[in-house]
């Protein structure tokens, strides 16, 4: 049994060589574009997004490409590397690199590796290591809380300036076929003449 493990992570780490980690992807990119980009360099096997979980839906995305030989992954590294990804016609500064095994939330365990869970004393060396972890994370949280704050309340000043431009085409085409006019006569009011802004007295 223990023999099938490790002949499972040797695949995998087969896997994760011929594997190439994208960063820095268009939120609209689909892994047809994906795949239609590379397809050039070799076969694309798979096309993996990375789940964002945390930022916004307009942030950039990330993907794990695994391609058919390992040869052709270092090739695709190197070419990103030297020269502008070309998706859709439109150049991006897309980062390509090697993957790593901990990239894959899929990956087997690794044979006679064993996870230890315990709590720490504030007079263990690994103690100030975990509190900036923890903190880490609670600054992470806060600044994407930000983000999505930020995302909702510009998405509200676009629909309210689109729906307070509508106001102004509408009173302007009222203005412009006269009906302004006759309904201003209908109740007794008085509108300015036409070499100022129009309004209603």
């Amino acid at each position: 049994m223990e023999s099938g493990k490790q002949n499972e992570y040797a695949a995998f780490e087969e896997k994760v060589r011929r594997t190439v980690y994208l960063d820095n992807l268009s939120p609209n990119v689909t892994e047809s574009v994906v795949r239609t980009a590379l397809d050039q360099y070799g076969t694309v096997k798979s096309v993996e997004f990375i789940p964002n979980y945390l930022e916004p839906r307009n942030m950039p995305q990330c993907a794990l490409v695994e391609m058919e030989k390992e040869k052709q992954a270092k090739v695709v590294i190197s070419t990103l590397s030297e020269f502008p990804f070309m998706m859709s016609g439109m150049p991006r500064p897309v980062r390509a690199r090697a993957a790593v095994a901990e990239m894959f939330g899929d990956r087997p365990r690794k044979p006679g590796r064993q996870i230890r869970i315990r709590w720490l004393d504030t007079a263990d060396p690994d103690f100030e290591v975990a509190s900036k972890l923890k903190q880490l994370v609670k600054r992470h949280a806060t600044e994407t809380a930000v983000m999505l704050k930020e995302e909702k309340l510009a998405k509200q000043q676009g629909e309210t300036l689109k729906a307070n431009y509508k106001k102004y085409e509408m009173i302007d085409s009222l203005m412009a076929d006269g009906a302004a006019r006759r309904l201003a006569r209908c109740y007794n009011l008085r509108v300015s003449d036409d070499s100022g802004p129009s309004t209603f007295h």
